[in-house]
């Protein structure tokens, strides 16, 4: 009778254990990653779905509150994390980097992150995703610990930054040539840039050319000349990253998101350096109703394009 109710015992405990395993994960956890407290929300209804990784752009964004709208047809394939970066989102709510951010430290950061994810989660590798700026951490990753990555999904990328901003410098002045305003303050603008003013005028024409009327404010110009004291050195070291100089053979499957209308991670660099770069496989998808939010701009398409890359 013991022996059977023992074997009971261990038959209920396996099962309880399988089902935990499959079980219904939705939280938010704060490890230590890089000496501070950093917010991880993992969702997912069976935690052996592969995990997919989503870097943020910015620098100094989050993409975690408004995951849903972009990742509700992802959620059926993986489980879905959403990291906010340091001195971003819940994480700078939960502390401040006590060091100047530079892309060396939240590489390794990225690389802490994903050893956590990998622990946590009982997974030897993960899809990763990065958008924009996350993709100076992705290709961080991509150069020195490919093993760790099933695939990388490469949206809107700095590929060529310096080159990307001059060009476009060159678009905005033709775009403004009747404004005088425009036209005297990119006038000034200085590539590479000398002062955080330099990128503030870039950044408010372009952003002002896709409507965004509130960047004339100086509220606008405030925040965005504080947001650059924690981040115009880290974004100068993207203005310094030349990959196809630098990266000229990649040892995972990588797959480029490219909006048609984006002008500020230039559509052309990207291109031109997916047809040179080597790869295990590759591809390039190109969004034509895109500028450089493509999970804001087709969340659809951007999503079923994924699902369709990992079948």
């Amino acid at each position: 009778m013991k022996k059977t109710s023992l074997l009971l015992f261990v038959l209920l405990s396996v099962f309880c254990f399988a089902q935990l395993h499959k079980g219904k994960i939705d939280t938010l956890l704060t490890p230590e990653i890089g000496g501070i407290k950093q917010a991880i929300d993992i969702k997912t209804d069976d935690s052996r779905k592969p995990i997919l990784l989503f870097l943020s752009g910015g620098p100094g964004s989050s993409m975690r509150k408004n995951a849903d709208s972009f990742t509700n047809i992802l959620k059926d394939k993986f489980t879905i994390v959403q990291w906010d970066q340091r001195d971003a989102g819940k994480t700078l709510e939960l502390n401040p980097s006590p060091v100047q951010p530079s892309v060396e430290l939240m590489g390794q950061d990225t690389y802490q992150v994903i050893n956590f994810l990998k622990k946590e989660l009982k997974q030897e590798k993960i899809y990763m995703l990065g958008s924009s700026w996350g993709n100076a951490l992705g290709f961080y990753i991509v150069r020195n610990h490919p093993e760790l990555l099933h695939a990388y999904f490469a949206v809107n990328p700095v590929v060529s930054q310096l080159e990307s901003e001059k060009e476009l410098l060159i678009i905005l002045k033709d775009y403004f040539k009747e404004d005088p305003v425009a036209s005297k303050e990119l006038a000034d603008v200085h590539i590479p840039f000398t002062v955080d003013e330099d990128l503030f005028y870039l950044r408010k024409w372009l952003f002002y050319k896709d409507g965004k009327q509130y960047v004339k404010s100086e509220d606008f110009k405030k925040g965005f000349l504080q947001w650059s004291k924690t981040w115009s050195p880290a974004w100068n070291e993207v203005m310094n990253i030349d990959l196809p100089e630098t990266l000229k053979k990649i040892k995972c499957p990588i797959y480029f998101f490219v909006g048609k209308n984006d002008i500020q991670t230039s559509t052309r660099i990207t291109t031109g350096y997916f047809e040179k770069v080597k790869a295990p496989k590759k591809d390039l998808f190109l969004f034509e109703n895109s500028g450089h939010q493509i999970h804001k701009d087709e969340p659809e398409k951007f999503q079923n394009t994924i699902m369709e890359v990992v079948k």
